[in-house]
């Protein structure tokens, strides 16, 4: 991957949303490479989560590695811990570093 190419994960969120800091310590902990997008406080103002998600609320992720896209921290952060944070031998990304070959 060039280092101008969007990051695979695209993470909505709400400034001071302890629902979105949740997802966001864990995106970290995992060191996932993703982007955020900062949403309108007010719901009826949220349209871009509406047209990615199907919904106004936040969290919301949209995983291009896999092609997953998922709302509520409960439900992206099991997504996270079964997709990214068992093994780095489980992780989508592990086999395309792996194929590489070493130094």
């Amino acid at each position: 991957m060039s280092e101008t190419a969007e990051p695979p994960i695209t993470f909505y969120r709400l400034q001071g949303c302890p629902f979105c800091e949740r997802v966001a310590r864990l995106l970290g902990e995992y060191d996932l490479d993703y982007r955020s997008r900062f949403v309108e406080p007010m719901h009826s103002d949220r349209d871009v989560v509406k047209r990615v998600a199907g919904v106004r609320t936040v969290p919301v992720i949209v995983d291009e590695t896999t092609g997953v896209t998922m709302a509520e921290s409960e439900n992206i952060v099991g997504y996270l811990e079964t997709t990214y944070g068992d093994s780095d031998a489980d992780r989508p990304d592990a086999t395309a570093a792996s194929a590489g070959g070493g130094d």
